[in-house]
């Protein structure tokens, strides 16, 4: 995909992953294509403070490392050759807890205000996946066909940008607005299975 980008001259600095693909292998295929990462990145990694530490084989775990919101770090994480730059994240999560993320970043030129304001944008690519498997069933095609698949994809995109477009007028989110229309839906379709029963 990102080899596609590049052909196609997608104009874009920074790649932005979950841990899922948090990878030395992703990381030097990245630094191959002259382009930036932001991912965010198991606490058991290890990091080493500088390169003569690296060197020396003294690690220690991300988790390990004493670092405040949005507070950066510079060094390595263990198998990896380039410099990075650690950000920690601390969050408040709905029930309250605290939530930690770790984010390693490439460009070792930036801040960690600015890391964790680029890697925010990915949360709107979760909540597009999120709606599109949830909200316009797009995993849920009956078709068998190129032709069918191909309208069944096209349909749900169609879909989900109807639901953003009603999200933005009525200032709520595809779930609540997918189950008023359900609701909707219900109460229309009793409504004229009584006149049915009357008939």
């Amino acid at each position: 995909m990102i080899k596609v980008s590049i052909k196609n001259n997608l104009k874009f600095k920074y790649i932005l992953m979950n841990t899922w693909f948090s990878a030395k292998e992703n990381f030097e295929f990245i630094a191959e294509q002259d382009k930036d990462f932001i991912a965010a990145l198991k606490s058991n990694r290890l990091f080493s403070r500088s390169l003569s530490d690296k060197y020396n084989g003294d690690f220690i775990s991300v988790s390990e490392l004493d670092l405040t919101d949005k507070e950066s770090i510079r060094g390595y994480i263990k198998g990896y050759d380039n410099e990075v730059m650690i950000v920690r994240r601390i969050f408040t999560n709905k029930d309250g807890s605290t939530g930690i993320l770790n984010l390693i970043c490439s460009d070792t030129d930036l801040d960690g205000d600015t890391v964790s304001t680029i890697y925010e944008k990915r949360w709107k690519v979760e909540e597009f996946h999120k709606s599109l498997k949830h909200n316009v069933d797009l995993a849920k095609s009956p078709t068998s066909t190129i032709k069918t698949q191909c309208n069944h994809i096209f349909l749900s995109v169609l879909s989900f940008f109807k639901l953003e477009s009603l999200k933005i007028k009525h200032k709520v989110n595809h779930f609540a607005l997918r189950a008023k229309l359900l609701i909707k839906a219900n109460r229309v379709a009793f409504e004229e299975l009584q006149v049915l029963k009357g008939a």
